[in-house]
């Protein structure tokens, strides 16, 4: 038959006492407990000074009982008598200690069970995670990778949070949506706010810049407590709170500290679209240079009216009819403009050749034949082996055709 006496003295949880309304039920839970390991600990002290006190006594006796059997040769019976009172002392004192042994003994079989002795560890093991990397030892690549995944999935999130401007509205979101509490959504709001600066949308930039400084102080308090990120949001904002004047305004520092630098690098950007706008332009004429080096938008802009309706017209007999209307010297420079422009190609069939020659790497010469304002003029016939020349018009765009 089990014998179950041994749990009749078990000290229960206090959870089970009832107390009265007016009593702090944890603060008298806490005492009790404090107690009681206060009392475990002494038991254990007066133990330790049980067991040190009966070493020494037992030492000392078997001391003395070697020091008489040593006298019991020489004949001293002076010294023979003092050493046995001595040691009729120390057996008095053994004899004590064992029965300050025995009622300890019975104290502690009478000390109910508790929390604290009921149970003892059968075994314990460490666990060791498996090493994750940080972000610091990524590469860069891998880092802007992680980038692109992170905005890929909660843009429309990070972009909600940045429309926020109350405290509690921020911090709903952010406990909400502890994802969004890290590097990867403070860089992609810094880089929104460069975006809408060069936009000119310096309101809703300013908005922008005060929720990614929000981002930014939780991010800084992380790293000052060694705390995950996402355990940092409810202390920020319980700290912004609270009445401290100087957290805030050193929070409202940076915040229009980090809007002076937006701005910088919105100038920056900028400027240097704008340079390489200016770069493109530059090579787009560069290469729409005629053969004479002139640009064939300004010559057709240079252009009489009548001249131009006979080039958008792709009319050659009516540019015949102008050219021969006006005076010989005025309609001789406005071939050679539109020739050197590469408006007009005097011998299609030829320079078609010798383009071709020229890109596979053909050196030879050729030199080119051109029409003459008299054989256009005089509607003159194209010598034998010679297609009629032709002219190009100018697109809107600048390009010929």
């Amino acid at each position: 038959m089990v014998d179950y006496s041994k749990w009749d003295h078990i000290e229960v949880s206090d959870d089970e006492d009832e107390t009265h309304p007016n009593i702090d039920t944890p603060s008298l839970y806490r005492w009790r407990h404090q107690a009681r390991v206060d009392k475990m600990k002494e038991m254990e002290d007066n133990k330790q000074k049980l067991t040190l006190g009966m070493e020494q006594n037992k030492n000392r006796v078997e001391d003395l009982r070697k020091k008489l059997e040593d006298l019991e040769t020489s004949g001293e019976s002076k010294e023979k008598s003092k050493l046995k009172a001595e040691l009729e002392k120390l057996l008095k004192e053994e004899k004590k200690w064992r029965e300050k042994e025995s009622e300890i003994e019975k104290q502690e079989k009478l000390t109910p069970w508790n929390v604290d002795t009921l149970s003892k560890d059968g075994f314990s093991s460490t666990k060791i995670n498996k090493y994750t990397p940080g972000d610091d030892d990524l590469t860069e690549d891998e880092k802007e990778e992680k980038q692109r995944n992170f905005v890929k999935k909660y843009e429309k999130d990070i972009q909600k949070f940045g429309m926020f401007r109350r405290w509690e509205d921020s911090q709903k979101i952010l406990v909400d949506n502890t994802h969004l509490v890290c590097e990867e959504a403070a860089n992609y709001l810094a880089i929104w706010c460069i975006d809408l600066e060069v936009e000119e949308k310096s309101s809703l930039m300013e908005q922008v810049a005060h929720q990614t400084i929000v981002l930014q102080f939780i991010l800084e308090l992380a790293k000052s407590l060694k705390q995950d990120p996402r355990a940092c949001v409810r202390p920020f904002f319980a700290k912004l709170s609270k009445d401290d004047p100087e957290y805030q305004t050193g929070f409202n520092d940076e915040w229009k500290s980090f809007i002076v630098r937006v701005k910088g690098r919105a100038k920056v950007r900028l400027d240097r679209a704008m340079e390489e706008a200016e770069k493109e332009m530059e090579a787009e004429k560069q290469a729409r240079l005629g053969p004479g080096g002139l640009d064939p938008v300004d010559v057709f802009e240079t252009l009489p009216l009548e001249v131009k309706e006979c080039f958008e017209a792709k009319d050659i007999p009516m540019l015949q009819k102008v050219l021969s209307a006006m005076e010989p010297k005025i309609a001789e420079e406005i071939l050679k403009k539109c020739i050197d422009s590469g408006l007009w190609i005097p011998d299609a069939k030829k320079h078609e050749e010798e383009q071709k020659k020229l890109a596979e790497g053909d050196t030879a010469a050729q030199e080119e034949e051109g029409a003459t304002i008299t054989e256009i003029v005089e509607g003159s016939e194209v010598t034998e082996g010679k297609e009629e020349p032709i002219y190009e018009t100018v697109k809107d765009d600048g390009s010929s055709v």
